[in-house]
C-alpha cells in the first residue's frame, strides 16, 4: 500500500504544475504575436498605464504619440493591449451607442448645477414629515 501513495502524491502534485506551467507558455505567446503584430495607427497601453497611438516602429521598439506632437519610444515588451478602433461612423447617430462625455463636455457639465431631485410621492420608512416641514419647522419636536 505505502509502496502505491508515494508515485500518486507525485503524479498528484506534478500535474497540476505542469498544466501551470503550459497555460503560462500559451499566455506568453498570446502576448508575444500581440506585441508583434502591432502597426502604425494602432492605440495601444503600456504596461505602466500609458495611452498613445503607434507613429513608427521596429523590431525592438515602438514610437508613441502621446499628446499632439509629443513622440516617446517604448520597447514592444512594454506594450499590454492593442485598443480597438473607433469604427462606429454612423449618419446623424442612427444605429449608434451614446457616446460617453469627452473630457471639454465633462469640465462643462462639473460647472452646471446638479438639477434637483424629484421629491418622492410617498413618505420612505418612518419618515412623515416632508423636507420643507423640516426646514420650516427645525426646533418643532
Amino acid at each position: 500500500m505505502s509502496n502505491l501513495l508515494f508515485p500518486l502524491l507525485l503524479v498528484v502534485l506534478l500535474v497540476p504544475m505542469f498544466l501551470g506551467v503550459r497555460r503560462q507558455k500559451r499566455e506568453a505567446q498570446k502576448v508575444t504575436e500581440m506585441q508583434q503584430s502591432v502597426k502604425v495607427g494602432d492605440q495601444i497601453i503600456t504596461t505602466s498605464g500609458l495611452y498613445g497611438t503607434v507613429v513608427d516602429l521596429d523590431d525592438e521598439s515602438v514610437d508613441l504619440e502621446i499628446a499632439e506632437d509629443v513622440v516617446t519610444t517604448w520597447l514592444r515588451a512594454a506594450i499590454r493591449e492593442v485598443r480597438p478602433q473607433d469604427t462606429s461612423t454612423t449618419v446623424e447617430g442612427v444605429g449608434s451607442e451614446p457616446q460617453s462625455a469627452g473630457p471639454a463636455e465633462r469640465i462643462e457639465s462639473a460647472d452646471k448645477p446638479a438639477e434637483p431631485a424629484a421629491e418622492a410621492t410617498e413618505p420612505e420608512g418612518n419618515a412623515t414629515e416632508s423636507l420643507e416641514d423640516v426646514a420650516a419647522h427645525p426646533n418643532k419636536d
